[in-house]
């Protein structure tokens, strides 16, 4: 079952056999790590190919001219770990994993050790930090209003948004909106029928009427 989850991966993502070896030394250390901090519900561990990989990688479709990534709250690794592997080889290609929890930073620093990844892990609050990048992404780390701050730094530098969401997608933009002015795209996840992908560009903070 493993081996056509992994071949089924391999198929959507086009992935090399050098990325699918990455992948899978990246999931046996996830299986190893989980037992001792939770990094990912174990429930979605079986499915790690569909629910984490390809749930990843495809953001790529969506930005393929994008090099330099920051995954803020990066966790487990999705969908920056992921970036990381498959952007490996890429001139000028780089992602931050950012975290502010240090020992999800040293778990997400001993995979990009092993694997030789083009990635820095970063420890602290996203909204702190200096990267200039194409795309500032991340995954399952807080409702769309409270995302967009901290992600705002990194638009200001230049980013766009491409964020991994659930089914409440469309009502978190429109809460979002009573905070924030910006353009919004949304696409269905290919991974999962119940998720989104919002692409968010020229972020700016709405000007309160208190």
């Amino acid at each position: 079952m493993l081996e056509a989850e992994q071949k089924a991966c391999r198929t959507r993502t086009n992935a090399s056999a050098e990325q699918i070896a990455d992948l899978e030394v990246f999931r046996q250390r996830l299986v190893e790590a989980n037992t001792v901090m939770n990094l990912v519900g174990p429930d979605s561990l079986p499915d790690f190919w569909n629910r984490h990989v390809w749930d990843s990688a495809q953001l790529l479709d969506l930005a393929p001219e994008a090099k330099t990534w920051a995954d803020l709250g990066a966790g487990a690794g999705f969908p920056g770990l992921v970036l990381s592997i498959m952007l490996k080889g890429r001139h000028g290609a780089h992602v931050w994993l950012i975290d502010s929890l240090a020992k999800r930073c040293r778990f997400l620093q001993e995979v990009v050790d092993a694997l030789s990844l083009p990635a820095t892990v970063i420890v602290g609050r996203a909204e702190a930090q200096s990267v200039t990048c194409d795309i500032v992404t991340a995954r399952a780390v807080a409702p769309m209003e409270k995302l967009l701050g901290y992600a705002q730094p990194y638009f200001q530098r230049g980013a766009q948004g491409l964020f991994l969401k659930g089914e409440r997608a469309e009502s978190e933009l429109i809460e979002a909106r009573k905070s924030w002015h910006f353009e919004a795209e949304l696409a269905p996840s290919q991974s999962d029928v119940r998720g989104r992908i919002v692409t968010i560009r020229s972020l700016r903070r709405a000007r309160s009427t208190r």
